[in-house]
């Protein structure tokens, strides 16, 4: 085990790791911020999605180790920011949030892509979550609540 630091929604956070850890592991076993969530653990359905250095990463393979002097951005961040407080809302506004376990992955997905992309077209908004699963909605809420963003 070792000490690390790392800079989580705004806060400078201390934790002892394992040189295997995940990020996810970390988030929700060690600081137990549960909002992010395990899906698949293999990468691939976007459940654990948060930001580092602003960019969408697959908490669920991302070696915490990595994410050490690095800006980290969890749901529970959410708040703190009016215009991700904003994204939340229409998620919400537009029925994007269902049953709520993809949820904080496709709105911390759906920052970045709007960061990346400020006036995406409905083709860039599709491709932006398509690394988010979700068995509820059927995604079109989800690109009308990022349209509603942007328009």
């Amino acid at each position: 085990m070792e000490q690390i630091s790392l800079l989580i929604n705004g806060e400078i956070r201390q934790t002892e790791v394992c040189s295997d850890d995940t990020l996810l592991y970390v988030l929700r076993e060690r600081l137990f911020l549960t909002g992010t969530k395990e899906g698949c653990g293999e990468g691939d359905c976007g459940a654990c999605t948060v930001l580092v250095d602003g960019k969408a990463v697959n908490s669920c393979i991302y070696p915490v180790i990595q994410a050490q002097g690095k800006e980290i951005l969890t749901i529970e961040g959410v708040e703190k920011d009016p215009e991700l407080a904003r994204i939340q809302r229409a998620f919400v506004d537009h029925g994007a949030v269902q049953c709520g376990f993809c949820s904080p992955g496709m709105i911390l997905a759906a920052s970045a892509l709007l960061k990346e992309h400020p006036n995406p077209t409905e083709a860039e908004i599709r491709r932006g979550l398509s690394g988010n699963l979700c068995r509820c909605t059927g995604y079109q809420a989800m690109v009308d609540a990022v349209e509603s963003l942007i328009r």
